[in-house]
């Protein structure tokens, strides 16, 4: 049984959700930590590092970039002025619209991308990948991907649907 009679997610269901939700901090937690550590960024700095190198041009409108990271607009206003500060992101005003600015990746923020990657992938493989087999790996894919939004990424922007 996966629900009580009060509707409550419980047993087998509710130690797994709770393993997922840990698991996440877990591995956010320490990642976080390393890239701030060797390359004085957070994972939010990262995942929109990552959103822009993806991005056609190095550029996204700064609402898209918020809502690929589901950070409120003055979240990422915030962290993009940091960003700008740092001189990995430049912000330009939209020739034909002057409510809407780009953030643009500066060829520094794709150097410093570049350096934070080799960290986070190694974080990466130490957390998480050494403690799967290739089977297993494919079984969490399949398994993970039945939850909405997650197979097809349309719900996962909010946490590096690139290379988080």
């Amino acid at each position: 049984m996966t629900t009580s009679e009060q509707g409550w997610v419980v047993g087998t269901v509710l130690d797994a959700w709770q393993r997922l939700l840990r698991a996440n901090c877990v591995l956010m937690r320490t990642l976080d930590h390393e890239l701030q550590t060797e390359h004085g960024m957070t994972i939010s700095d990262y995942d929109v590092l990552v959103s822009l190198r993806e991005a056609d041009d190095h550029s996204l409108r700064m609402s898209d970039l918020s809502r690929r990271t589901l950070l409120t607009r003055s979240g990422m206003t915030r962290l993009v002025q940091g960003l700008e500060r740092d001189g990995l992101v430049e912000r330009r005003p939209c020739v034909s619209d002057a409510r809407v600015s780009f953030a643009v990746l500066t060829p520094g923020g794709v150097d410093r991308l570049d350096a934070a990657r080799r960290t986070h992938h190694a974080g990466i493989q130490r957390m998480f990948a050494e403690h799967f087999s290739e089977d297993e790996a494919a079984t969490l894919v399949e398994l993970l991907g039945r939850i909405p939004g997650v197979a097809d990424g349309s719900e996962t922007s909010c946490c590096g649907g690139g290379e988080l």
